[in-house]
């Protein structure tokens, strides 16, 4: 079900909890996009909701839910403006095996999931 507010249409609580899903599901060494969880819960145009749900986890749930293993479609880390949060998604994927070239992009073909 979908909510609107003003211009923005957001989904019910029920569409977060199915992206948290999803991305307890990504292994440790992997990535994926917003865009393909958008995909995989047959809503491949809602790629900056997926966004919005996991910029909207608490801080203790940040531990359960792997959010840093979910990054752009262009392979890159995308915190506009939030250099702390990029810095920390960046230095937890190192931590778990992902390797940024030198444009900070990963490889999907090695990388990527599924």
């Amino acid at each position: 079900m979908i909510v609107e507010f003003g211009i923005v249409k957001m989904p019910d609580n029920n569409f977060f909890r199915s992206v948290y899903s999803i991305v307890k599901k990504i292994p440790r060494g992997k990535v994926t996009s917003y865009g393909r969880i958008a995909a995989l819960l047959g809503h491949p145009r809602s790629a900056r909701v997926v966004g919005y749900a996991l910029n909207a986890l608490a801080k203790e749930s940040e531990s359960e839910i792997p959010w840093q293993r979910v990054i752009n479609s262009k392979g890159k880390i995308t915190f506009k403006g939030d250099l702390v949060r990029a810095s920390l998604q960046k230095a937890l994927l190192l931590e778990e095996g992902i390797y940024f070239d030198s444009e900070d992009c990963v490889d999907w073909k090695k990388q990527g999931w599924p």
